[in-house]
């Protein structure tokens, strides 16, 4: 399990709206080159977002399906990355004096990834996401900062 923290010096409000855009995603999850699709009422229970990893011949479509969700504090997924098979992601927003404690939790639950599942795997995931929850902060970022002027 790879477990990542950031602090956002926003609200968890701000921090949930980026989340709440299944377009914005392709900006700041790493690995993931275009949105091809959002279900209407995303991150409602069930919606998916439809994307494609990767680039050029070495893309593939997939999709994450929302199971768990409480607006400006939990947005828990499984994404799936065939053939290897699902992870489980949580963002936990937790409100902190002068922003947003934002955890990231991810750990492949069937398939290949969680049969093959090791330390390495999760070291490669950890590394991943410190840079996502750096994207995720300069998304939030831009979008506070938009929205001011």
């Amino acid at each position: 399990m790879a477990v990542n923290r950031r602090f956002i010096p926003d609200p968890p409000a701000a921090v949930f709206a980026v989340l709440r855009d299944g377009y914005s995603y392709q900006r700041w999850v790493v690995g993931t080159s275009q949105i091809r699709a959002v279900d209407a009422g995303w991150p409602s229970v069930g919606t998916r977002l439809h994307y494609r990893l990767g680039h050029g011949t070495a893309s593939k479509a997939d999709e994450t399906r929302v199971v768990r969700s409480r607006p400006d504090v939990l947005l828990e997924l499984e994404a799936a990355g065939r053939p290897f098979g699902t992870v489980h992601i949580e963002f936990w927003l937790d409100a902190v004096h002068g922003g947003s404690l934002v955890t990231l939790i991810e750990h492949p639950n069937r398939g290949l990834a969680k049969a093959l599942h090791n330390p390495a795997f999760d070291l490669a995931i950890w590394l991943r996401n410190v840079e996502t929850l750096r994207r995720l902060a300069a998304e939030v970022h831009r979008i506070v900062a938009s929205s001011a002027e």
